[in-house]
């Protein structure tokens, strides 16, 4: 059973920081592409961040110097470090973990950031 299991959420200030965390279970984590995603109220779920099995790095245009994904592979864990949060940086955070050699995608349950003053 596959499980990615998302913490680290909260309420921040802007211009704070947050480290979230993903960690999975029942696959193997090295072989899967890892991203974050995140969905503001009344918005579509939109890519922030993506970290391939190569550990290759792509992110929104939005979050670009203010955030920075990484992966530990002995721990099965994928890092999204979010500094600099702004207002517009609210919303559920949602790990997702894929294998385009399998097909399949798997999403966490979500995390609630919220950047409020």
């Amino acid at each position: 059973q596959v499980q990615l299991v998302e913490s680290g959420g909260g309420l921040v200030q802007p211009g704070g920081s947050l480290r979230l965390s993903c960690a999975a279970s029942g696959i193997i984590f090295s072989r899967y592409d890892m991203g974050w995603y995140r969905q503001a109220p009344g918005k579509q779920r939109e890519l922030v961040a993506v970290i391939t099995m190569r550990a290759s790095t792509n992110y929104a245009d939005s979050v670009k110097g203010r955030f920075t994904i990484s992966r530990d592979n002995a721990k099965n864990t994928v890092y999204l470090q979010m500094n600099s949060l702004k207002f517009e940086d609210t919303g559920v955070y949602y790990c997702n973990s894929e294998s385009k050699i399998l097909r399949v995608s798997y999403w966490g349950q979500g995390t609630q950031v919220t950047v409020s003053s």
